[in-house]
């Protein structure tokens, strides 16, 4: 089971945080991975500065509204 934490604290929520959570939510599912994917949400990672904050299996990533698609792709998909 690969764990999707990403931060909703106020700073990565400023930072589409909430659009990085909705569309990680259907890549899941369009790639019909909820089985092995579980998604959570958590408060501040203490790494503002960097952007939506984002662990898969508590390797720190930063991620955007726009660069999900390539960080699900190299990050989740690749390792399932």
């Amino acid at each position: 089971m690969l764990k999707i934490t990403v931060c909703i604290g106020s700073s990565c929520h400023i930072k589409g945080s909430r659009q990085v959570v909705e569309q990680l939510q259907y890549l899941i599912a369009e790639n019909d991975l909820g089985d092995k994917v579980e998604l959570g949400g958590t408060f501040c990672m203490g790494k503002c500065q960097q952007g939506v904050c984002v662990t898969v299996n508590d390797a720190f990533h930063s991620v955007t509204p726009e660069s999900v698609d390539e960080f699900f792709a190299k990050e989740v998909l690749a390792k399932v």
